[in-house]
């Protein structure tokens, strides 16, 4: 039987068709929302159907975000992750290299540190974590949320990094090492272009967390002056009302960086989420 005789004797999947449907509109139907409601006028919002189509669109509501200091909470936020990427990057392909390169029981002992890691919570460390940026004199601002976010990020990086390199075969090192590359030559030459897939999903992974982080920049922040863009949304809220179209077009233009992150990254962040699934 040729395989054109196979293909059309094979059954098709109703069942995970229908799922898969079912998904798809859970996924879309909330960015659809978003974005129609952001394109209401505040007065539309309660005499219109959530999901109809705006009878009169708007850019009312970018037009009352962007004049309400947008911009300075955009770049905080911007500032904080691109940080926050950076150094976890650079700090976790460390650690990675040496744990992967090494068989010491000092490699295997940081390991497990830094995995005990993973086991504890965020919220339970609030107070531990707000009571040292006050004695470090660095509450209400941009560095107190870059300094806890690498170190919650920094487990997950490394557990991800690791599996990569252990992929990558050990004559690739040896020879390095024959034609007398050092360690530090070795991770810049060898390492890095090869883990790049990996880095690739630990900056999208940690970035995405970073940018949409509420709980950090609730308790170590204070003015409006350094403000990321999770905090702003409270600037749309009255006393007694909220601008839910203006909330939306917030929401909206602060998901594009994020949407554009994935875009350009997708491949290698899927081929970095299963690295070392194959062993």
């Amino acid at each position: 039987m040729t395989t054109t005789q196979t293909r059309k004797h094979r059954k098709p999947n109703v069942f995970g068709g229908t799922l898969a449907w079912i998904w798809l509109a859970i996924t879309i139907i909330p960015i659809y929302y978003i974005v129609m409601t952001s394109l209401r006028k505040q007065s539309a919002y309660f005499t219109e159907g959530p999901l109809s189509i705006p009878s009169a669109p708007t850019l009312d509501a970018y037009s009352l975000v962007l004049k309400n200091d947008f911009l300075l909470y955009f770049t905080n936020s911007l500032i904080v992750t691109l940080a926050s990427v950076v150094v976890t990057l650079a700090v976790a392909l460390m650690a990675s290299y040496y744990v992967a390169r090494s068989r010491t029981r000092i490699s295997g002992f940081m390991l497990t540190l830094f995995l005990l890691g993973l086991a504890i919570p965020i919220q339970a460390t609030i107070i531990p974590v707000y009571y040292l940026i006050v004695k470090l004199g660095l509450y209400d601002s941009l560095i107190a949320l870059v300094l806890p976010s690498i170190a919650f990020s920094i487990p997950i990086s490394i557990l991800i990094i690791l599996n990569f390199l252990r992929d990558i075969p050990g004559e690739l090192f040896e020879s390095m090492r024959m034609d007398g590359a050092n360690d530090w030559r070795t991770l810049w030459s060898l390492a890095l272009p090869l883990s790049r897939p990996a880095l690739m999903t630990v900056g999208i992974y940690v970035g995405l967390n970073v940018w949409n982080g509420f709980l950090f920049p609730l308790i170590l922040t204070q003015s409006s002056s350094v403000r990321v863009l999770p905090l702003s949304l409270w600037t749309y809220q009255g006393q007694f009302a909220v601008n839910v179209p203006a909330v939306l077009a917030a929401v909206t233009l602060s998901a594009v960086p994020v949407l554009a992150a994935y875009i350009v990254g997708r491949r290698q962040l899927v081929s970095g989420l299963t690295a070392g699934f194959g062993k």
